[in-house]
């Protein structure tokens, strides 16, 4: 039904069972050798032939998007030309592999959101069968039909009926299912971090026939903010809080969810962003003039509105604004919400992500921004981040300080574009890689050339990346101490050294194609710090190498073997090592990424023991006893700063126009 109009009924769907979900698997499993087997230009060109078709039925596909998911037309727009970029982007990547060099995983299933019903799900489902996969995909209950037009292209682009196949229903039914299943070597699923963490435990007790975990590319909620100091344009910020908040009704994982406005000009931006809010028209999404549609369905709505209701009870002040049009022919039959603005107190007044056209407000004293950054950090949520500043200094120390993925400076934060802006967070906001990115297919294979992420950097900006890489040389100091030293004591892990420094990316900065008057850079950081997990001295030894070459820390769990190999490196590399006495579920054991060498037994424990924790998911890259670890892409994080440069005072490339 649709939720703005729920009389209007817009389609029918049969929810797939527990005998569907067999007959998808096995024949997935018929189907698996053949399609990895076919060319990769050949899979290529059926992505190219879907996209064109897509393009084709635009109008088609915008008029189903509105009416299925409640989205504006200019939503509608935006998400099939997001789902067709999706598709050629994939494609074109995934045209240069080799078989024989790029393995895919086998089946994978692709769980996908209502929010991106058509983009999202395209994306996941596209990297996958890009790479070289079986797809079973999973919509969300509220938006089948457009996955299954979605679905239709795709077999009317040539790709085979037993190699995408559509099990619409409810998650605890298929999805539950079908993670369960030791036949699915990969899971794609965006949506709640709470739902992610069920699949994780879900996968945790098995391995892949390589001994490899089974991947989990996760991309969760946010507790997205926009800092705003004095020095920012106050017309402008209106206009982008806004947008950021109530585009989509605020029904985007990048919505902006808390403006956080420097004292001297909080009361000037409030009065004018509760006048731009006043404006907002919310209806039926058919007509033009709509601003804000509903939300996804009544049961949001009912928690959104409680939540509201909820802070007004508790003292914040709490507005609501925007006309509807037709008022008792829309809001009072759709699922609609007014645009609401909280003002709170402080950042730990936000108890959770709020999925709705709900902005909290909070006043900082400039001295405060460091703490406030902070703060944010302290959620644990990384997905997206504004700035809006004239102040070239401050824009850097809150680029350098916050963990987001995606930052976007003196603009709106939501409407990332593939390949210019490739999105995905970090912590509770999802496991990387970024869709849309140049690592992201590489998740999707499960052998690959160990220089592959390197070379896809270079084709993005090989002189960027030289001079990022040589900037990033002095992080490098107790890597540089070890390599040294393993040339005159050890020449196996000398070798070893050779290749991670030849492949490692941590450091790089490139420039991505985009609009004139815009810039976006790509990054790739360290980690904070890596557990080393290894039942051999030279396991060990090879996983702190393979940690430092990234520029990362490495945590080693106290035990004899770690003394021993502690004491055999050079001073230097040794500080870049910490020894903790791990308890799994303890917060204070601090790690983003394990790394385990070991027998699928020990590696099973492992991922049990990881899948037992709270907070951000956290991946585990296993190896065999004795296996180089040169899974160097997977140490990393990926960061994207999108900065609009004509606000910031001008791009001055334009003067070379002619």
């Amino acid at each position: 039904r649709n939720p703005a109009a729920p009389n209007d009924v817009v389609g029918e769907v049969v929810d797939a069972d527990g005998e569907d979900v067999e007959s998808a698997l096995q024949a997935a499993q018929h189907a698996t050798a053949r399609w990895q087997a076919t060319g990769p230009a050949e899979r290529a060109a059926c992505l190219q032939r879907a996209a064109d078709q897509m393009e084709a039925e635009m109008p088609r596909l915008m008029g189903l998007v509105v009416r299925e998911a409640g989205k504006t037309w200019s939503n509608a727009i935006a998400e099939v030309r997001e789902a067709v970029d999706f598709l050629r982007y994939y494609a074109r990547q995934a045209s240069h592999f080799d078989n024989e060099t790029h393995r895919a995983l086998g089946t994978v299933v692709c769980i996908s959101p209502w929010n991106f019903p058509l983009a999202i799900f395209t994306g996941q489902v596209g990297a996958a069968l890009a790479a070289g996969n079986c797809v079973i995909a999973k919509p969300a209950e509220q938006t089948p039909l457009i996955a299954a037009q979605t679905v239709r292209l795709l077999h009317e682009g040539g790709v085979p009926q037993d190699v995408v196949q559509l099990l619409p229903g409810p998650g605890e039914v298929v999805g539950a299912r079908l993670t369960a299943d030791p036949r699915v070597r990969g899971v794609v699923f965006t949506g709640s971090t709470d739902v992610a963490r069920l699949i994780q435990r879900s996968l945790a007790g098995r391995l892949n026939p390589d001994g490899r975990p089974v991947p989990l590319i996760a991309e969760t909620g946010g507790q997205n903010a926009m800092l705003v100091d004095s020095s920012a344009l106050a017309e402008q910020v209106v206009g982008d809080a806004t947008t950021s908040a109530f585009d989509s009704a605020g029904q985007r994982c990048s919505a902006l969810r808390v403006l956080c406005l420097q004292e001297e000009i909080a009361d000037r931006v409030i009065e004018m962003l509760e006048g731009a809010m006043q404006e907002l028209v919310l209806g039926n999404p058919e007509r033009l003039a709509i601003d804000v549609g509903p939300v996804i369905d009544e049961p949001a709505r009912a928690m959104l509105a409680a939540y509201v209701e909820k802070m007004r009870e508790k003292g914040f002040r709490v507005r609501q604004f925007g006309g509807s049009e037709g008022a008792a022919n829309d809001s009072t039959r759709g699922t609609f919400l007014s645009p609401t603005l909280i003002e709170i107190g402080r950042i730990g007044d936000l108890e959770r992500e709020v999925f709705g056209p709900v902005l909290h407000v909070l006043r900082f004293k400039r001295q405060e921004l460091d703490a406030l950054v902070a703060g944010l950090n302290q959620l644990e949520y990384g997905l997206t981040l504004g700035i809006h500043s004239r102040v070239d200094e401050t824009i850097d120390r809150v680029v350098a300080s916050a963990r987001v993925g995606n930052i976007y400076v003196n603009r709106n934060i939501v409407g990332a574009v593939v390949g210019v802006q490739p999105f995905g967070g970090e912590g509770l906001s999802g496991t990387g890689p970024k869709a849309g990115g140049p690592m992201y297919l590489h998740r999707f294979l499960s052998k690959f050339p160990p220089d592959a992420a390197i070379e896809e950097l270079r084709a993005l900006d090989e002189s960027g990346l030289r001079a990022s890489l040589k900037a990033f040389e002095p992080a490098l100091a107790p890597f540089e101490s070890l390599r040294m030293w393993a040339k005159a004591s050890e020449p196996d892990l000398a070798l070893l050294c050779d290749r991670l420094a030849a492949y490692s990316p941590a450091g790089a900065d490139v420039v991505l194609p985009g609009p004139t008057g815009e810039r976006n850079t790509y990054s790739l950081r360290p980690r904070r710090r890596v557990l080393c997990i290894a039942h051999e001295d030279r396991d060990l030894l090879m996983q702190v190498a393979a940690v430092l070459s990234v520029g990362s820390r490495a945590a080693c769990i106290t035990s004899d073997r770690t003394t021993r190999v502690l004491r055999m490196l050079p001073a230097e590399a040794a500080r870049a090592v910490d020894t903790i006495a791990l308890d799994w579920r303890a917060a204070d054991s601090d790690f983003d990424a394990v790394m385990h060498h070991g027998s699928a037994e020990q590696c099973r424990a492992v991922l049990l023991k990881m899948a037992e924790r709270d907070g951000p998911l956290v991946s585990v890259h296993g190896f065999n006893p004795g296996e180089e670890p040169m899974a160097l892409e997977r140490l990393v994080i990926e960061r994207v700063v999108s900065v609009n440069t004509a606000a910031a005072g001008g791009n001055a490339s334009l003067m070379t126009i002619g």
